[in-house]
């Protein structure tokens, strides 16, 4: 990417807030809402996720949007790239026949869903979301779109919490691409 490129995500990331000890105690919490609540700053997110898919994933399909803030990029970027746009929920919030993937938390499970007639196999897909820190959501969507026979293209994030390594869990060397790397 160029320095235009970088010179955007510096002023993303002068944007983004954070918040210690939230939601508990020892936790530093960074927060996109912070970032997003001007129309500019708006535009400039969506300006570069697209930069980044054109340029590193030409060939998409489909955006995977991650329950719950992926969603909010996941529409707009693929109305401008004119390609589909597939939500991964959790259990019970999607309607119709899904499939399941079932995945282990640090202090129980959760389970991630998508639209059995939304997947085809073959498709190619990238994962959008806000955040990567430990890795546990994308990898587990990552696993389900795989289980679907779906083409794993990239995840793409906004921030990734590097100290965490998450991108280690993420199966079959698929390339994550962070806006923002904090420590």
């Amino acid at each position: 990417m160029d320095s235009d490129y970088e010179q955007k995500v510096a002023k993303l990331k002068s944007k983004i807030k954070s918040y210690p000890d939230f939601p508990k105690e020892g936790i530093l919490f960074w927060d996109i809402f912070s970032a997003i609540s001007d129309g500019p700053t708006c535009r400039l997110l969506q300006n570069l996720f697209v930069t980044v898919i054109r340029a590193k994933y030409p060939n998409v399909e489909a955006v995977v949007g991650l329950e719950s803030r992926g969603f909010l990029f996941s529409f707009s970027v693929a109305t401008e790239l004119g390609i589909g746009c597939l939500p991964i929920r959790k259990k019970g919030k999607l309607p119709g026949e899904v499939i399941s993937y079932k995945y282990d938390l640090e202090y129980g499970s959760d389970i991630l869903q998508i639209q059995k007639d939304s997947i085809r196999p073959g498709i190619k897909c990238l994962i959008i979301d806000d955040l990567i820190a430990t890795g546990g959501s994308i990898t587990a969507a990552t696993n389900l779109l795989l289980n679907c026979k779906a083409d794993v293209v990239g995840c793409l994030v906004i921030m990734e919490l590097i100290s965490l390594n998450g991108r280690r869990n993420i199966p079959n060397g698929i390339p994550v691409h962070s806006l923002i790397k904090y420590d």
